[in-house]
């Protein structure tokens, strides 16, 4: 199995999802892509504002085109067609040594018009060896690193925003999915055609200010696999918190349903049992959590803790 590296550099980012894209790296399944990543916002120096958006360091940056997150790719896998699964191990995510975040448009400052204040600006030192950040007021947080673009292109014409989250992927902004997790997504385009960005060092459940601590990552390695006996409609994941089914919708209740569902189409699946004893068990050990309400299209996930279901001899 081979290794390749993406550097975000001219030619391999771009700001949009598309089918037409022309990949940057074709690889075989099984092999893994390491790559180092900007932040969602181009930049590769610290950054004194929130969100400054780089032009001048691009010049091949289209600005109609690519004015979302900073996204290395896309890479095809062979054999990868419309219909199959696209398995990616996230194998390793560590965080470059600063981020920054802030109060920008989101729904919770939408819904706050009478709030005047500009928005508090955070610069974060990141620390591996500690696993911590430090902000300017000398707050203290423990990291989670992942990242919030893992994602593919709709079969669609056209130039996709990376704003909203898919059933393909994109920028799902979920916080479980940290290095040791296993993300399985539907392969929509032939090829495949996957990219990935927008570096986090921390995020809660909601992501409710707009922004995570936003950072570059120093090193991100994920494998890539092909399944043809595995039908997934959503995203899914086996996380090291446990499994996660993922549902999008502009309506907050439609992405709960398709989560939920999901979920018991999984849990059904795992256990060998019916849909109805996945759902009455759900109510007792599913969590559900709404991933994030920034994005325009809502998202939320089921989580499954591992090894919650106990069995005696051998049944449920």
């Amino acid at each position: 199995m081979a290794l390749y590296t993406i550097e975000p550099e001219a030619g391999k980012l771009h700001g949009q999802f598309s089918r037409e894209l022309r990949p940057v790296l074709t690889i075989d399944p099984g092999d893994t892509v390491r790559y180092r990543t900007l932040d969602a916002g181009w930049n590769v120096t610290r950054p004194t504002e929130p969100d400054p958006k780089k032009w001048d360091i691009f010049p091949d940056r289209d600005r109609e085109r690519d004015g979302g997150h900073a996204l290395n790719g896309p890479i095809a896998i062979r054999g990868a067609k419309p219909g199959m699964t696209l398995v990616v191990q996230i194998d390793v995510v560590e965080p470059g040594s600063w981020g920054w975040n802030a109060g920008v448009d989101s729904w919770a400052t939408r819904n706050e018009p009478d709030s005047k204040d500009p928005a508090e600006f955070f610069l974060w030192d990141i620390d591996r060896v500690t696993s911590t950040a430090r902000n300017q007021l000398g707050q203290v947080l423990p990291i989670k690193p992942f990242l919030g673009v893992l994602g593919m292109p709709p079969n669609e014409d056209g130039w996709h925003s990376t704003g909203p989250p898919r059933a393909c992927g994109g920028n799902m902004d979920c916080k479980e999915l940290v290095a040791g997790s296993t993300l399985y997504l539907p392969i929509p385009v032939a090829g495949a055609l996957f990219s990935a960005g927008d570096g986090h060092a921390l995020q809660a459940d909601g992501e409710v200010s707009g922004t995570a601590i936003e950072c570059p990552m120093d090193r991100v390695e994920l494998t890539f696999d092909l399944r043809d006996d595995l039908k997934v409609e959503t995203p899914r994941a086996n996380t090291p918190a446990g499994w996660v089914t993922l549902g999008f919708d502009p309506d907050l209740n439609k992405a709960y349903d398709s989560a939920m569902w999901a979920m018991i189409d999984l849990m059904s699946e795992l256990y060998g049992i019916t849909r109805l004893n996945a759902l009455s068990l759900a109510s007792l050990i599913v969590e559900m959590r709404v991933t994030q309400r920034v994005n325009g299209t809502n998202g939320v996930h089921a989580l499954l803790p591992h090894d919650v279901l106990l069995r005696s001899n051998n049944e449920v």
